[in-house]
């Protein structure tokens, strides 16, 4: 990856997912089950799994744009992402998974994110920068969830404990 645009996204994607480990280590000890009172809402420890399976979206996009080069990451689906999860082993599948994100975004170069990769609900592809946008999307929409779950268990979270501010 020898490009500022790819650099600058996975600068991103590891603050996100930073924020995420953080957020994963301050679930209180024994609300694994407790799932805010609102229809269909998920418990804690499946939240934490699905946080996985955001991760597992940057993979599989990953791959697609360079499976010659990224069969390694097909390991990753064998990771029990989008099940109930407990945030010690969350917290070591978010590692593996910043892992393969790492390994896929060192093959790109910033022309590589026009290029249309071919998905299971766009066979005929959508541009790589879209794809990785809407993964990054999602991660930081259930970052939020999860922080807004901790408030309501009664942890003392803030901005800081949501984003990583630039300078520090």
């Amino acid at each position: 990856m020898a490009n500022g645009l790819c650099t600058a996204f996975l600068g991103k994607i590891d603050d996100q997912v930073e924020r995420v480990e953080h957020l994963v280590s301050l679930v209180p000890p024994g609300a694994l089950a407790w799932t805010p009172p609102i229809p269909r809402a998920f418990s804690v420890s499946v939240l934490l799994g699905h946080v996985l399976d955001c991760l597992a979206g940057f993979c599989a996009v990953l791959y697609a744009a360079n499976p010659q080069k990224l069969g390694r990451l097909l390991e990753l689906k064998e990771l029990p992402a989008n099940q109930p999860m407990d945030p010690q082993r969350a917290a070591a599948f978010l590692a593996r998974y910043r892992g393969g994100i790492h390994e896929g975004f060192a093959l790109l170069a910033d022309s590589d994110l026009e290029r249309k990769v071919p998905t299971v609900f766009v066979p005929d592809g959508e541009p790589l920068l879209s794809l990785l946008l809407i993964n990054c999307e999602h991660l930081a929409s259930h970052k939020y969830q999860l922080f807004l779950y901790l408030r309501m268990l009664g942890r003392e979270v803030g901005s800081r404990d949501l984003f990583r501010f630039s300078g520090t």
